[in-house]
């Protein structure tokens, strides 16, 4: 630490580092985009390595990083550099009118190979949730509906589990305050999340139950079988395409746009991958020209079906280490 106060580069970043991963992730849920976790994550870091002389060690080395991190991202979320919503862009194809428009265009998702090290950090005894269901697609689309103040509060105390004047001091306010932002929140979380206590769980990661409804889907997809598509989703499906606002919600209003998307004799191939702990693949057309990147799915699954599809465009292949390209066949 004494030499890292005093300038020196390679003793910070090896007091940092084994904090980067998840100091990431906290971004990432506060944000709901994994680019601009990374700018905060930079941000979060440069101003660490600054302001560095001045940590008295009256708190954790993690805890005052999270602190810096925390209020980078307040202030991203204050000065509004939100991505803004894509229209339908393909001149000429119309797609089927859809069920509705969701108010959270900017969500993108987290490669799973970089949540290695990152959620089984030790938490907080007053931590609520499973680290591996608060970094899954509905529930970081929850978060972003909530105030940015009320986020913080409910990432810090209910994901984390740091006690409350530890979460006071890290954002400059009171007690008091604290447990009032979390009553809010919580209540504003329950409303966004889906009630699942009814439902069954979702199987395992690459458990042969998750493996059996991959290939299913994968060879329901790649040979356009729209009946068995459809059989693979639960009556109430969820489909939702960021940043375009669209959504469908539905079996039916998901099986007329996959048939849309299925139509003029368009064909895919899939390459599996995972996101936000769950089953992911990276979506390839095959054109004259070549077999092209479009975009990335993300499923979310209950029991042995399909609740909810994302689908993301191709610009977060890179992220996944997937290319934009794919050999064409001999």
């Amino acid at each position: 630490m004494s030499r890292a106060q005093g300038g020196d580069s390679e003793a910070f970043r090896a007091l940092t580092e084994p904090h980067r991963r998840e100091l990431q992730v906290h971004c990432y849920r506060m944000l709901g985009s994994f680019q601009d976790a990374e700018d905060a994550l930079q941000d979060t870091m440069l101003a660490a390595w600054r302001g560095l002389e001045r940590f008295d060690g009256r708190a954790s080395l993690r805890t005052w990083l999270y602190r810096i991190a925390t209020n980078q991202c307040l202030d991203a979320l204050r000065s509004t550099r939100r991505r803004p919503a894509k229209q339908w862009d393909i001149p000429g194809i119309e797609p089927p009118e859809p069920t509705g428009f969701g108010e959270i265009h900017w969500l993108e998702p987290y490669p799973d190979a970089l949540l290695d090290g990152a959620i089984s950090v030790p938490l907080g005894p007053e931590a609520r949730y499973e680290q591996t269901e608060s970094i899954s697609l509905a529930f970081v689309t929850a978060l972003q509906i909530l105030p940015p103040r009320q986020l913080a509060v409910l990432i810090l105390r209910d994901v984390l589990g740091f006690h409350a004047n530890e979460v006071a001091d890290m954002l400059d306010t009171t007690v008091e305050s604290v447990k009032s932002a979390l009553k809010r929140a919580r209540a504003g979380m329950q409303r966004r999340l889906p009630v699942t206590t009814a439902r069954e769980q979702p199987p395992t990661s690459d458990s042969p139950a998750e493996d059996a409804i991959v290939a299913k889907f994968v060879t329901a997809y790649e040979s356009a079988d729209i009946d068995a598509l459809v059989a693979l989703l639960t009556d109430d499906v969820f489909m939702s395409m960021p940043p375009m606002p669209v959504e469908y919600r539905g079996r039916d209003s998901v099986a007329r746009f996959c048939a849309f998307i299925f139509g003029s004799g368009r064909r895919f191939e899939l390459v599996p991958t995972r996101a936000n702990g769950q089953p992911a693949f990276g979506v390839y057309r095959h054109t004259p020209t070549g077999i092209h990147g479009v975009g990335l799915f993300v499923l979310t699954l209950v029991g042995d079906r399909i609740c909810a599809m994302t689908r993301f465009e191709n610009t977060v292949l890179p992220g996944f280490g997937l290319p934009q390209s794919l050999p064409s066949a001999q």
